[in-house]
Order: C-alpha cells, then sequence, then structure tokens
C-alpha cells in the first residue's frame, strides 16, 4: 500500500490568474498568437503558480539514481558500475546535467534513492530501502514497503527542494538498465507490446533491442500485467525501478505544492505517467519539455497529452533535455511580463 499523501488531492488552475495572462497576451504588441506555444507556457505557469507574473527563475533540478536487477538479462550496453560512477561523476561536476545546471544557475542534488552502493557517496544524498530492484524476469521488483519508501524519498527531496521556494523543479534519473524498465512500466499502463516501446537505451543494437522487447513481454506474462489498465501500483511494484518510484513520488508532492514539473525524457515520462495515473490531480503540473530519439517516448507524451517543446534527438537522461529546454520557458515568461501592451507602446491595435 502506498502512503495515503500519493491520493490527495492537487491544488487546482487559477482559473482568474489564467484569464488575466490570456487578456494580457491579447493586448501586447504583436499579431495574436504570433509567439506560438510560447503564449501557452506563460498563460499555464500563470494559473499554475497563481500568479500575473508567471517565474521560471528558481529551478532546482534532482536526479534520482538506482540500479536494475533486470541488467543480468543483457538488456544494457553498459555494466551497472556505470552507476555509481556518474554519481560521483555528477557530484564532481562532470556530467551533463553538471554542466548544464551551472549554465543555467540551478543547484542539482543527486539522490541514490536505489543504487548498489554499499556505503555512502560524498556529495550524494542516500535515501533508499535497498540496493538495486530484484530482476523482474524472476520475480516481483519491488515488496510493497520497499514501494512505498521510495515514493517517501521523492517527497523528502521536494520538501528539501521547496525551502528554496522554487518556480518549477526538473527531475532527472540515473541507472542502468532503466529504459528497460520504464519501457516495461509503459506497455502495462498502456497495454501495448513492449516492440512498440523497448527503444535503444544506452546504445544496443537492434538484435539488444529485439532481446529487451523479448524479456519485457515475457515478464509482463509471467506476473499477469498484459492487459491494458493495469493497477499503476502493482506495475510499479512488480517491473518498477526505485529512482523511477522516486520521482512517481516527487511529481505528485511538488504539485500538491503548486511546483510544477518540467518533464524530462522516456523515463521520467514514464513516472509522470504512472503519477498521473495515481493522483490524476497532478496532471496539469507536468510540463512540456522536449521529445527524445527513444522509441517509445511519443507513445508516452500522447498519453499524458503533452507537445513537447524542442526535439533534438537527445537520449542521455539526467533531467538534460528539461534543462536544455528551460531556457525557453524563461523567455516564455520575460516575454509574456516585459512586453509593452498597444496602450503602452501607443501602437494602434487591431480594429475591434
Amino acid at each position: 500500500m502506498l502512503p495515503h499523501w500519493v491520493y490527495e488531492k492537487c491544488p487546482g488552475i487559477s482559473t482568474a490568474h489564467r484569464e488575466a495572462a490570456i487578456a494580457r497576451q491579447a493586448q501586447l504588441t504583436k499579431p495574436t498568437g504570433a509567439l506560438g506555444r510560447l503564449e501557452q507556457v506563460a498563460i499555464d505557469l500563470a494559473g499554475l503558480q497563481e500568479t500575473v507574473q508567471p517565474r521560471a527563475a528558481r529551478v532546482p533540478i534532482i536526479v534520482f539514481a538506482g540500479d536494475h536487477g533486470i541488467v543480468a538479462q543483457g538488456v544494457s550496453a553498459y555494466p551497472q558500475e556505470v552507476t555509481i560512477a556518474m554519481m560521483s561523476n555528477f557530484a564532481a561536476g562532470g556530467a551533463a546535467i553538471s554542466v548544464l545546471a551551472r549554465e543555467l544557475g540551478s543547484s542539482l542534488e543527486v539522490v541514490d534513492a536505489g543504487s548498489l552502493a554499499q556505503s555512502p557517496i560524498s556529495g550524494i544524498v542516500t535515501d533508499k530501502p535497498r540496493c538495486g530492484t530484484r530482476d523482474f524476469s524472476v520475480e516481483a521488483a519491488l515488496g510493497p514497503a520497499e514501494l512505498a519508501f521510495a515514493f517517501e524519498c521523492g517527497q523528502r527531496a521536494v520538501a528539501r527542494a521547496a525551502a528554496k521556494q522554487p518556480d518549477l523543479l526538473i527531475l532527472g534519473e540515473m541507472g542502468i538498465g532503466n529504459t528497460t524498465t520504464s519501457a516495461a512500466i509503459a506497455a502495462s499502463l498502456l497495454g501495448v507490446s513492449a516492440d512498440e516501446i523497448a527503444g535503444s537505451g544506452t546504445g544496443v543494437d537492434a538484435a539488444g533491442r529485439a532481446r529487451k522487447a523479448r524479456v519485457i513481454d515475457d515478464a509482463l506474462s509471467r506476473h499477469g500485467l498484459t492487459k491494458a489498465g493495469a493497477s499503476p501500483e502493482q506495475t510499479l511494484r512488480t517491473v518498477g525501478g526505485l529512482e523511477i518510484a522516486a520521482i512517481c513520488g516527487a511529481i505528485i508532492a511538488a504539485a500538491q505544492r503548486r511546483i510544477p514539473t518540467l518533464i524530462d525524457g522516456f523515463i521520467v515520462s514514464v513516472a509522470a505517467l504512472a503519477a498521473a495515473r495515481l493522483n490524476p490531480s497532478c496532471q496539469p503540473f507536468l510540463l512540456p519539455s522536449h521529445q527524445s530519439a527513444e522509441q517509445g517516448h511519443r507513445l508516452v507524451l500522447r498519453a499524458l497529452n503533452i507537445q513537447p517543446l524542442v526535439s533534438l534527438d537527445l537520449r542521455l537522461g539526467e533531467g538534460s533535455g528539461a534543462a536544455i529546454a528551460l531556457p525557453l520557458v524563461r523567455l516564455a515568461c520575460a516575454l509574456h511580463n516585459g512586453m509593452a501592451t498597444f496602450a503602452q507602446a501607443n501602437v494602434p491595435d487591431r480594429p475591434a
């Protein structure tokens, strides 16, 4: 059983602030709709943040790391030791998301939500119920208490970030094998075959992708998760990952605090899909960033009704795609807040 707070309703969109933002966009010195989806980003943020001046200045980044027992089935191009090594790389400032965080002026917290590390790593928050998941091709990946712990790990991370009074959050992940785990979750929740969802992940070849899909389909059949509408709790416990569950918890906990999340690539999007199935009231707080090169991402974004801002063929994870899209969100806010109206600029408006 998941903690009761997971199901508590998130606050609603402020209709008054949303309508005010729509009205302001109509008064700015530009043709109606000329800034395209940047206008919608500002309007959505105004309603979510309950403000006439939407903001994207303070955006902490939280990366959750975990390892996956399914790697024993040969589904990844990289060995599991990479997860631990990359956590140290994050902390040392050498990873892509570390560079992006510095450039964006964002804080970066890395949480070991379930790696194989046997002892704490310097610069990393350790908050895990076990070291890695079980091999879900053989048995359930997690026990009920372990899944609940992972959700609360996400909630605790959001509580720490909330002290910075964030405008948005970016959530990222690291974990060798987590594209396989995410594909299994998505296939179960969407009721599709693994072949439609599973991609190349860390760079497996065509034969490796086929093996990954076969492992997933066999596991879903074994656990009775082959029909659409499977319980998200059962799916996450049976084929999920600790870092993915932590991201689910973080998304819901952030929305309950009225903090939108800029959704990253395939793995975070799958976590967002599970979060929205568990608590549909968090859905409006899921903001788009990019569409990755991972095969199943398009299907997951469609299920979330999210249209990405950019498509750059990224497949790195770590929160990198959301971080790269953040400047667009900041510019959307700056344009909304800083442009003159027709009246202020003494520019003739369209005829009534």
